[in-house]
């Protein structure tokens, strides 16, 4: 497959019909995706940036899937001097109950269904995501950054995936290394098809109107875009 435009065919995860016991046993192999690629170390270094002086973030994580990032970043707030008010939103249903399902009962985080822009004017210091923006169309990614810009006071993060060819044709070796649910190895290889390379970022954070983020990339194959 040539990597030189994006792919816009849809992952299996995203059916409508997949069953939620399916849902679950893909989001959960993708939080040790998350795991064996660090998928949390810029966004933990983000935050670590933007809350440098300490105290108390409303924080909201669109497209939370399994929970496993804001679990992440729970514990490391405990251990970090930082306190949270933790709310995930996510479209698929199926995700409250994975995530529900994985979260010890410590640890406080609101898990919420539906769309991120119904809950605008809620306050919000931090928005994240971590890959989603690759699921979205060019208009909806735009409508997106748009939201964080108008609604994150201290300031706003995509990590994502970054469009490589060697991402691209090792990610079945790495899939098959793990043994990772079927779906995971098919869905893996095609978000990194879906996803975006750092030349094509600033002509969409111009269409959004933002002047004042970033492309960056973060090892391995993570492309995440941040402001400040």
């Amino acid at each position: 497959m040539m990597l030189d435009d994006r792919a816009t065919a849809e992952e299996l995860m995203d059916a409508d019909d997949l069953p939620a016991e399916t849902y679950a046993e893909v989001v959960g192999d993708l939080a040790r995706v998350n795991v064996v690629t660090m998928a949390a170390r810029p966004t933990l270094r983000f935050l670590r940036q933007v809350t440098r002086r300490g105290g108390h973030y409303r924080l909201l994580d669109v497209g939370y899937g399994d929970g496993d990032m804001l679990r992440r970043i729970a514990r490391w707030g405990a251990t970090h001097g930082r306190t949270f008010d933790l709310v995930g939103i996510d479209l698929n249903p199926r995700s409250e109950a994975a995530a529900r399902a994985h979260t010890p009962a410590d640890l406080v985080i609101d898990w919420r269904i539906g769309d991120y822009a119904a809950l605008a004017g809620e306050g919000w210091d931090i928005i994240l995501s971590s890959l989603v923006a690759h699921h979205m169309t060019g208009p909806q990614l735009v409508a997106f950054l748009r939201f964080m810009q108008a609604q994150a006071r201290v300031g706003w993060l995509v990590n994502d995936l970054h469009r490589h060819g060697f991402a691209y044709h090792g990610w079945p070796l790495l899939a098959g290394l793990f043994r990772w649910h079927p779906i995971v190895r098919h869905d893996g290889r095609l978000s990194i098809a879906r996803s975006y390379r750092p030349s094509e970022w600033p002509p969409i954070l111009t269409t959004a109107g933002i002047a004042d983020a970033r492309a960056f990339r973060a090892f391995p194959f993570r492309l995440c875009v941040a402001r400040p």
